[in-house]
């Protein structure tokens, strides 16, 4: 196979498509994005027998099970594609929204007009429901898709792909507006993040070293994070109802992902009291706590049933597990919890639980990372939980996109100018 040909004929295929996309209806994009989800649900035993397919090669090659997790496709996960693509449907399209239009002193009106990006490449490891999720949105902000998934999960890429083509078929787009690269040879990934003619912006989803390398080698924009080192910090004036439940959720609702809390900073006035209580939930988990030197000596005068105490080291305080692991560090208050974290995180989501208003707008203002926060786990992190329908991804980047990325971050917008008459003197 010629992967350069290959690549640069979805390319060619995609650019076509875009600009169909770009002045198609929103009606047309919802019908499209409707059938697909009727679609979805229809050839819901054909995407389990893909997906069978993948998990068992994926166990043969030793996966772990953070990466088993991922890949997993159940009537559950359908359903929620299906249910995915449908809220993205019902969403306002951003497409050709016209805001801050002022008139100049000149006579001339000037605003600026929402525009998709054109062509979105998308790489991504392990997770089969981002094939829709990343369709949807991409289809629903006018972008035409290249899709490119992890090899370990190529059967359930093509089934949810073939589902997508019929949707788009059906609605009387291009099939061509999403394509999914059918090769697991790596050489496409090089190929697909070195096509500016084609591709305007790459996202990558997945491990450090995907994206370290997409970020080094591309010569198109990415939109990106590298790993989701998420905090939550219990203040000295925390709801003592609230910690335990909050805490427990973010960490154990579901490890392999990125929004997982990997680090708890408990306030030393509270410590005594709240700590235990915590240790114990995660004990009955059998998450692994790695303590500082204070929390640990508490902990083990606490003796807490099943309780797993390591003594911490320096790099568990940027440690993202994506296990049932967690670092514990007891501080000073609020200053050292804002400095602890703006220090360690990688800037996706931190969370305070507080009943102080003055200590929560500070956490809000100061923490600088892309969500913070206030009396919720910080599994809330999500283009789903945020009202997005489905998100691209979770960009901890500052220009462009930040956070979870729905359709406004799949566009851009143009400067637009209405006159009669007006020449410039």
């Amino acid at each position: 196979m010629d992967i350069q040909h290959v690549m640069h004929t979805l390319g060619r295929q995609a650019r076509e498509a875009s600009r169909v996309l770009a002045a198609a209806s929103t009606e047309a994009k919802n019908a499209a994005l409707i059938a697909t989800a009727e679609e979805i649900r229809r050839q819901r035993d054909t995407l389990i027998t893909a997906n069978a397919k993948d998990l068992a090669l994926a166990r043969q090659a030793g996966l772990e099970s953070a990466m088993l997790d991922r890949l997993t496709l159940n009537e559950k996960g359908i359903e929620a594609m299906a249910a995915g693509l449908e809220q993205v449907a019902s969403l306002p399209d951003p497409v050709g929204e016209i805001t801050d239009v002022r008139r100049r002193p000149s006579g001339i009106q000037v605003g600026k007009m929402r525009v998709p990006l054109g062509v979105i490449g998308i790489i991504y490891e392990s997770r089969p429901n981002v094939t829709a999720d990343a369709a949807a949105l991409c289809l629903k902000s006018g972008n035409a898709a290249i899709l490119r998934g992890g090899s370990e999960a190529i059967e359930s890429n093509r089934a949810i792909a073939a589902c997508v083509q019929a949707g788009l078929a059906a609605a009387g787009l291009p099939t061509t507006s999403v394509q999914v690269v059918d090769t697991t040879d790596r050489a496409a990934v090089g190929a697909l993040i070195t096509m500016p003619e084609y591709v305007d912006v790459i996202v990558p989803r997945g491990g450090k070293g995907l994206i370290a390398r997409i970020s080094a080698e591309a010569r198109v924009p990415v939109i990106k994070h590298l790993d989701g080192n998420c905090h939550v910090y219990i203040d000295d004036d925390a709801d003592p109802v609230k910690i335990v439940p909050i805490v427990e959720n973010a960490k154990t609702q579901r490890y392999g992902v990125c929004n997982t809390a990997e680090t708890l900073l408990v306030s030393r006035k509270v410590a005594a009291s709240a700590l235990p209580e915590i240790a114990a939930a995660l004990a009955a988990k059998g998450v692994e706590m790695r303590c500082c030197e204070a929390s640990l000596t508490l902990l083990r005068q606490a003796d807490i049933p099943g309780a797993k105490l390591i003594t911490a080291r320096e790099e568990d305080w940027s440690e993202e597990y994506l296990a049932p692991i967690i670092a514990v560090k007891l501080v000073a208050g609020l200053d050292e919890a804002i400095c602890h974290i703006n220090a360690w995180s990688s800037k996706h989501t931190e969370a305070i639980v507080t009943e102080n208003y003055t200590h929560a707008m500070r956490f809000l203002r100061e923490v600088d990372s892309s969500s913070v926060i206030i009396n919720a786990s910080t599994r809330f992190s999500d283009g789903f939980e945020y009202g997005l329908g489905a998100e691209i991804g979770i960009s901890t980047d500052k220009i462009h996109a930040r956070g979870p990325v729905g359709l406004e971050g799949l566009t851009s917008q143009k400067w637009i100018v209405f006159g009669n008459g007006e020449i410039r003197r």
